[in-house]
């Protein structure tokens, strides 16, 4: 059985950094396409925040959180991790890891949740002004 468990949420003010993990279990994390991390505010849909793909050697991040977020992933630990600095209020949201076998994609594509197939249960976020 498939299974992803993020970790690390929190509240912190603006400003502050947070570093999220997703461990990966019943399947091995290398195995998969891509992973990556979306998030969801209250009352707004869905949105792909940073993925890898490529067998790992390729990040997409979303416009938002470019320079601010890295996105990294430790094989051995079966681990993503999403590295979150310069916090702003409207980061705030519940965080979720998200695992998909679809190939051949690439870019802003790879963001798209409907590509995703296991998903966890997500950990929040909150950012203080």
């Amino acid at each position: 059985q498939v299974q992803l468990a993020e970790s690390g949420g929190g509240s912190v003010q603006a400003g502050g950094s947070l570093r999220l993990s997703c461990a990966a279990s019943g399947i091995t994390m290398s195995r998969y396409s891509m992973i990556g991390w979306f998030r969801q505010a209250p009352g707004k849909e869905r949105e792909g925040v940073a993925a890898v793909y490529n067998a790992g050697g390729s990040e997409v991040y979303a416009d938002s959180v470019k320079g601010r977020f890295t996105i990294s992933h430790d094989n051995a630990k079966n681990t993503l991790y999403l590295q979150m600095n310069s916090l702003k209020p409207e980061d705030g949201a519940v965080y979720y890891c998200a695992a998909g076998f679809r190939v051949g994609l690439r870019g802003d594509l790879v963001l798209r949740r409907e590509y995703y197939n296991y998903w966890g249960k997500g950990t929040p976020v909150t950012v203080s002004s």
